[in-house]
């Protein structure tokens, strides 16, 4: 979809573009065929694209992927979507769906003129995640993220054994960089921890402002992460984990025992701290992610 195609859409519609909604749509060809290219897709792929505007990615999804679910929050929006893809609502069915079966004349799978394997669900993403609590764990997320909400539905989707098997998310650079950060960073925080328990980092690619309508404020970048194969955590210790890590970066400045004190008897932490070797004047942004997971353990299991 080019930048022409664009600019027809919204003005045949009337649409005027809402900077609280985070709607810059990508339309650098390069730029989506690298995204696309870095989800490693085949046809058994399942895609939850998170925002799809007016559907540049969702077309090269379609094409590589076996089905799409596509959540759009503006009506507008998801009315162009409905007659770019042919797609009608139909009684008792929570997403707008194909028009009609797939036929030999339907055209080739992935086909935009005639796709039969996208879904469209009119809806908050960030509410639907937290509403529908499905599993996500056959799934990949491939999607430019609205830069408003982008941090918070990451978190909401990437915990636990339902999170998809790879995000590939176009972000706003500063959230990118804290999802690859690593220890000691500047952009190393609760983010990364949270988000990196269950994900591995494997690339990030900066995209210029220029390749969006209307180019953003700020600089962006496509961060790919993979789920880990084996959890790092029980699931009965997330939480706890999630605790200690939302409190040991309260307040960056301080030391990080003397926050976790809050929470948690002194002779047991500094208990821990002795075990794993850490000093009692250590702020949390030097410790590691898997010094986090051991003091997890021993806050959370020890008598």
């Amino acid at each position: 979809m080019k930048l022409t195609e664009m600019r027809e859409w919204l003005d045949k519609r009337d649409i005027h573009l809402t900077k609280s909604l985070g709607q810059n749509f990508l339309h650098d060809a390069n730029q989506l065929e690298r995204i696309v290219a870095s989800a490693e897709l085949t046809q058994a792929d399942k895609i939850l694209e998170i925002g799809p505007g007016l559907g540049p990615l969702t077309e090269l999804l379609l094409q590589k992927a076996g089905e799409v679910l596509a959540i759009e929050k503006d009506g507008r929006l998801v009315k162009v979507l409905a007659e770019r893809f042919g797609l009608v609502e139909k009684e008792g069915a929570p997403a707008l769906s194909p028009a009609g079966e797939k036929t030999e004349t339907a055209g080739p799978p992935g086909d935009p003129a005639h796709p039969d394997n996208l879904f469209l669900v009119h809806d908050d993403a960030l509410e639907f995640l937290k509403r529908e609590p499905r599993d996500w764990s056959e799934w990949k997320l491939v999607a430019n993220l609205p830069y408003s909400v982008a941090s918070p539905i990451l978190v909401e989707l990437a915990a636990g054994a339902r999170a998809p098997k790879m995000i590939v998310a176009t972000l706003q650079l500063e959230v990118a960089q804290r999802l690859m950060a690593q220890t000691d960073d500047d952009n190393y925080g609760i983010l990364t921890l949270l988000v990196q328990l269950d994900f591995a980092p494997r690339g990030l690619f900066k995209i210029p402002p220029g390749c969006f309508f209307p180019s953003p404020d700020v600089d962006s970048a496509c961060v790919i992460l993979e789920r880990r194969a084996q959890p790092l955590l029980p699931e009965n210790l997330r939480a706890s984990f999630v605790k200690i890590v939302k409190r040991a970066f309260s307040q960056r400045r301080k030391m990080m025992l003397k926050l976790l004190k809050q929470d948690w008897p002194k002779e047991k932490l500094e208990a821990a701290f002795a075990e794993l070797k850490i000093s009692p004047q250590e702020r949390a942004e030097k410790l590691s992610l898997e010094q986090f997971i051991k003091i997890t353990y021993l806050l959370t299991t020890s008598s």
